[in-house]
Protein backbone atom coordinates (compact mmCIF):
# COMPACT_ATOMS: atom_id res chain seq x y z
CA UNK A 1 0.00 0.00 0.00
CA UNK A 2 1.15 3.15 -0.64
CA UNK A 3 2.78 5.48 2.24
CA UNK A 4 1.52 8.61 3.73
CA UNK A 5 4.13 11.49 3.26
CA UNK A 6 6.76 11.60 6.19
CA UNK A 7 5.71 13.47 9.11
CA UNK A 8 7.98 16.52 9.28
CA UNK A 9 10.34 17.05 12.42
CA UNK A 10 8.98 19.36 14.90
CA UNK A 11 10.67 23.06 14.31
CA UNK A 12 12.45 22.94 17.66
CA UNK A 13 13.91 19.70 16.37
CA UNK A 14 14.56 20.88 12.26
CA UNK A 15 15.85 23.88 13.48
CA UNK A 16 18.79 22.35 15.00
CA UNK A 17 19.59 19.42 12.71
CA UNK A 18 19.57 22.74 9.89
CA UNK A 19 22.52 24.22 11.40
CA UNK A 20 24.29 20.83 12.44
CA UNK A 21 23.28 19.90 8.55
CA UNK A 22 25.18 23.49 7.60
CA UNK A 23 28.52 22.69 9.34
CA UNK A 24 28.63 19.00 8.36
CA UNK A 25 27.81 19.98 4.44
CA UNK A 26 30.98 22.99 4.82
CA UNK A 27 33.24 20.39 4.79
CA UNK A 28 32.46 18.62 1.33
CA UNK A 29 33.24 20.20 -2.12
CA UNK A 30 29.48 19.13 -2.98
CA UNK A 31 26.84 18.93 -0.60
CA UNK A 32 25.52 15.60 -1.94
CA UNK A 33 29.36 14.37 -0.49
CA UNK A 34 27.73 14.95 3.24
CA UNK A 35 24.94 12.33 2.53
CA UNK A 36 26.55 9.59 4.87
CA UNK A 37 27.15 11.85 7.77
CA UNK A 38 23.71 13.38 7.21
CA UNK A 39 22.43 9.80 8.20
CA UNK A 40 24.21 9.05 11.35
CA UNK A 41 22.89 12.95 11.95
CA UNK A 42 19.68 11.89 11.69
CA UNK A 43 20.15 9.02 13.03
CA UNK A 44 21.56 10.57 16.26
CA UNK A 45 18.40 12.08 17.11
CA UNK A 46 15.78 9.07 16.85
CA UNK A 47 18.04 6.38 16.79
CA UNK A 48 17.61 4.76 13.74
CA UNK A 49 17.15 6.03 10.08
CA UNK A 50 13.37 6.98 10.06
CA UNK A 51 11.75 8.40 6.49
CA UNK A 52 11.52 11.74 8.53
CA UNK A 53 15.17 11.89 8.34
CA UNK A 54 15.66 10.17 4.93
CA UNK A 55 13.10 13.11 3.63
CA UNK A 56 15.24 15.42 5.51
CA UNK A 57 18.89 14.59 3.94
CA UNK A 58 17.14 14.23 0.56
CA UNK A 59 15.05 18.06 0.77
CA UNK A 60 18.71 19.02 2.77
CA UNK A 61 21.10 17.97 -0.26
CA UNK A 62 18.64 18.19 -3.09
CA UNK A 63 18.71 14.67 -3.84
CA UNK A 64 15.66 12.52 -4.12
CA UNK A 65 13.99 10.05 -1.50
CA UNK A 66 15.35 7.40 -3.48
CA UNK A 67 18.65 8.05 -3.65
CA UNK A 68 18.61 8.60 0.00
CA UNK A 69 16.88 5.79 0.57
CA UNK A 70 19.09 3.45 -1.75
CA UNK A 71 22.11 4.57 0.45
CA UNK A 72 20.63 4.32 3.72
CA UNK A 73 20.00 0.63 3.29
CA UNK A 74 23.46 -0.20 1.96
CA UNK A 75 25.09 0.18 5.00
CA UNK A 76 24.39 -1.67 7.82
CA UNK A 77 25.49 0.81 10.74
CA UNK A 78 22.02 2.82 9.47
CA UNK A 79 19.12 1.48 11.42
CA UNK A 80 16.26 1.13 9.70
CA UNK A 81 13.85 0.90 12.71
CA UNK A 82 13.51 2.02 16.57
CA UNK A 83 16.70 0.58 18.37
CA UNK A 84 18.17 0.18 21.62
CA UNK A 85 20.50 2.29 23.70
CA UNK A 86 22.98 -0.46 22.84
CA UNK A 87 23.50 -2.09 19.28
CA UNK A 88 25.02 -5.27 20.54
CA UNK A 89 27.10 -7.22 17.64
CA UNK A 90 28.68 -10.51 17.45
CA UNK A 91 31.30 -11.76 15.11
CA UNK A 92 29.97 -14.66 13.49
CA UNK A 93 32.19 -14.53 10.78
CA UNK A 94 35.05 -17.30 10.11
CA UNK A 95 37.97 -17.21 13.18
CA UNK A 96 35.43 -15.74 15.54
CA UNK A 97 33.16 -18.12 14.73
CA UNK A 98 35.15 -21.10 15.57
CA UNK A 99 36.61 -19.51 18.23
CA UNK A 100 33.00 -19.37 20.11
CA UNK A 101 30.98 -16.53 18.49
CA UNK A 102 28.53 -18.54 17.49
CA UNK A 103 27.93 -20.01 20.87
CA UNK A 104 28.05 -16.44 22.21
CA UNK A 105 25.90 -15.20 20.00
CA UNK A 106 23.56 -18.04 20.49
CA UNK A 107 23.76 -17.92 24.26
CA UNK A 108 22.63 -14.11 23.77
CA UNK A 109 19.56 -14.86 21.68
CA UNK A 110 18.89 -17.19 24.63
CA UNK A 111 19.35 -15.17 27.73
CA UNK A 112 17.30 -12.00 25.95
CA UNK A 113 14.94 -13.67 24.11
CA UNK A 114 15.48 -11.74 20.82
CA UNK A 115 16.38 -12.68 17.46
CA UNK A 116 18.95 -11.16 15.41
CA UNK A 117 18.16 -7.56 14.70
CA UNK A 118 15.66 -7.35 17.45
CA UNK A 119 15.41 -4.79 20.45
CA UNK A 120 14.64 -6.56 24.07
CA UNK A 121 11.59 -4.72 25.57
CA UNK A 122 12.60 -2.65 27.83
CA UNK A 123 14.39 -1.12 24.78
CA UNK A 124 17.78 -1.13 26.03
CA UNK A 125 19.92 -3.87 23.86
CA UNK A 126 19.26 -4.36 20.39
CA UNK A 127 21.22 -7.55 19.54
CA UNK A 128 22.56 -8.58 15.75
CA UNK A 129 25.09 -10.69 14.28
CA UNK A 130 28.25 -8.89 12.25
CA UNK A 131 29.84 -10.26 9.46
CA UNK A 132 33.60 -9.30 10.65
CA UNK A 133 34.04 -6.64 13.08
CA UNK A 134 38.00 -6.39 11.66
CA UNK A 135 39.58 -7.96 15.14
CA UNK A 136 40.27 -11.34 14.12
CA UNK A 137 43.51 -10.96 16.71
CA UNK A 138 41.08 -10.83 19.70
CA UNK A 139 38.61 -13.40 18.66
CA UNK A 140 36.16 -14.02 19.67
CA UNK A 141 35.06 -10.19 19.22
CA UNK A 142 31.76 -8.13 20.71
CA UNK A 143 31.03 -4.64 19.79
CA UNK A 144 28.69 -2.46 21.66
CA UNK A 145 28.02 0.84 19.89
CA UNK A 146 31.07 -0.32 17.81
CA UNK A 147 33.21 -0.59 21.17
CA UNK A 148 35.21 -3.26 21.23
CA UNK A 149 35.02 -6.58 24.24
CA UNK A 150 37.92 -8.68 23.08
CA UNK A 151 38.40 -12.51 23.87
CA UNK A 152 34.47 -13.32 24.75
CA UNK A 153 32.84 -16.02 26.55
CA UNK A 154 29.22 -16.77 26.85
CA UNK A 155 29.29 -15.98 29.81
CA UNK A 156 31.14 -12.79 30.29
CA UNK A 157 29.03 -11.88 27.38
CA UNK A 158 25.68 -12.80 29.38
CA UNK A 159 27.41 -10.39 32.03
CA UNK A 160 27.58 -7.94 29.66
CA UNK A 161 24.50 -7.26 28.50
CA UNK A 162 22.65 -7.09 32.09
CA UNK A 163 25.13 -4.72 33.09
CA UNK A 164 24.03 -2.78 30.02
CA UNK A 165 20.26 -2.95 30.80
CA UNK A 166 20.94 -2.81 34.75
CA UNK A 167 22.91 0.74 33.62
CA UNK A 168 26.09 -0.13 35.54
CA UNK A 169 29.11 1.05 34.08
CA UNK A 170 31.02 -1.20 31.83
CA UNK A 171 34.58 -0.49 30.00
CA UNK A 172 35.19 -1.30 26.86
CA UNK A 173 38.64 -3.61 26.33
CA UNK A 174 40.16 -0.88 24.62
CA UNK A 175 39.15 2.50 23.06
CA UNK A 176 36.90 5.15 24.42
CA UNK A 177 34.61 5.02 27.09
CA UNK A 178 31.06 3.58 26.20
CA UNK A 179 28.24 6.05 25.06
CA UNK A 180 24.48 5.65 24.18
CA UNK A 181 24.03 4.51 20.27
CA UNK A 182 22.28 7.92 19.47
CA UNK A 183 25.44 9.67 21.05
CA UNK A 184 27.94 7.47 18.72
CA UNK A 185 26.07 8.37 15.72
CA UNK A 186 26.80 12.13 16.22
CA UNK A 187 30.57 11.20 17.00
CA UNK A 188 30.41 9.61 13.39
CA UNK A 189 28.51 12.03 11.85
CA UNK A 190 31.65 14.38 12.35
CA UNK A 191 30.86 16.12 15.85
CA UNK A 192 33.55 16.11 18.58
CA UNK A 193 33.59 13.46 21.00
CA UNK A 194 33.57 16.01 24.40
CA UNK A 195 33.44 13.82 27.33
CA UNK A 196 36.31 14.45 29.47
CA UNK A 197 39.63 11.94 28.11
CA UNK A 198 37.47 10.59 25.95
CA UNK A 199 39.57 11.35 23.28
CA UNK A 200 42.74 10.52 24.72
CA UNK A 201 41.31 6.94 25.83
CA UNK A 202 41.03 5.59 22.43
CA UNK A 203 44.88 4.33 22.38
CA UNK A 204 46.12 2.01 19.39
CA UNK A 205 46.77 -1.23 18.52
CA UNK A 206 46.67 -3.64 21.27
CA UNK A 207 50.02 -6.45 21.85
CA UNK A 208 47.86 -9.43 19.68
CA UNK A 209 48.02 -7.09 16.39
CA UNK A 210 51.19 -6.30 17.19
CA UNK A 211 53.11 -9.59 16.92
CA UNK A 212 52.87 -10.41 13.20
CA UNK A 213 54.39 -6.70 12.70
CA UNK A 214 57.20 -7.89 15.20
CA UNK A 215 57.35 -11.19 13.40
CA UNK A 216 57.76 -9.65 9.92
CA UNK A 217 60.54 -7.10 11.42
CA UNK A 218 62.77 -9.93 12.85
CA UNK A 219 62.11 -8.89 16.09
CA UNK A 220 62.25 -11.27 19.28
CA UNK A 221 62.43 -14.72 16.55
CA UNK A 222 65.71 -14.76 14.72
CA UNK A 223 66.19 -17.33 12.17
CA UNK A 224 62.84 -18.91 13.28
CA UNK A 225 60.70 -20.48 11.14
CA UNK A 226 57.19 -18.95 11.34
CA UNK A 227 55.63 -21.81 9.19
CA UNK A 228 57.11 -25.06 8.81
CA UNK A 229 57.68 -27.17 5.47
CA UNK A 230 54.79 -28.96 3.90
CA UNK A 231 56.38 -32.39 4.80
CA UNK A 232 56.21 -30.82 8.47
CA UNK A 233 59.97 -31.03 8.79
CA UNK A 234 62.36 -27.68 8.90
CA UNK A 235 64.98 -28.11 6.35
CA UNK A 236 66.95 -25.40 4.93
CA UNK A 237 68.62 -25.33 1.75
CA UNK A 238 67.51 -24.20 -1.54
CA UNK A 239 64.22 -24.76 -3.38
CA UNK A 240 63.72 -27.75 -5.39
CA UNK A 241 61.15 -29.67 -7.69
CA UNK A 242 58.26 -30.72 -5.48
CA UNK A 243 57.75 -34.57 -5.79
CA UNK A 244 54.15 -35.85 -6.64
CA UNK A 245 53.55 -36.04 -2.97
CA UNK A 246 53.85 -32.65 -2.03
CA UNK A 247 50.40 -30.55 -1.97
CA UNK A 248 51.38 -27.48 -4.44
CA UNK A 249 49.56 -24.65 -4.02
CA UNK A 250 49.30 -21.14 -5.71
CA UNK A 251 52.56 -20.05 -4.58
CA UNK A 252 54.43 -22.91 -6.40
CA UNK A 253 55.16 -22.73 -10.01
CA UNK A 254 52.79 -23.23 -12.37
CA UNK A 255 51.17 -26.05 -13.37
CA UNK A 256 49.89 -27.91 -16.50
CA UNK A 257 46.48 -27.76 -16.91
CA UNK A 258 44.12 -28.21 -19.82
CA UNK A 259 45.45 -25.02 -21.68
CA UNK A 260 49.19 -25.76 -20.98
CA UNK A 261 49.06 -29.40 -21.38
CA UNK A 262 49.31 -31.03 -24.90
CA UNK A 263 48.63 -34.30 -23.78
CA UNK A 264 44.84 -33.16 -21.71
CA UNK A 265 43.81 -30.19 -24.06
CA UNK A 266 40.73 -28.88 -23.20
CA UNK A 267 39.00 -28.74 -26.74
CA UNK A 268 35.94 -27.00 -28.11
CA UNK A 269 32.65 -26.87 -25.25
CA UNK A 270 30.43 -29.40 -26.55
CA UNK A 271 27.09 -28.31 -27.66
CA UNK A 272 23.78 -29.02 -25.62
CA UNK A 273 22.92 -32.59 -25.73
CA UNK A 274 25.91 -33.98 -26.82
Amino acid sequence: MPQLPAPAYPADVRARLDADAKEVIARYPGSRSALLPLLHLVQSEEGYVSRTGMAFCAETLDLTTAEVTAVATFYSMYRRKPSGDYQVGVCTNTLCAVMGGDAIFDTLKEHLGVGNNETTDDGKVTLEHIECNAACDFAPVVMVNWEFFDNQTPESATQLVDDLIAGRTVEPTRGAPLCSYKETARILAGFPDERPGAVEATGGAGPASLVGLKLAKGEGLPKARVVAPRDGQPKDGQPHDPSPSEHLSSHDAPQQTSASDPEHPAGPAAEEGE
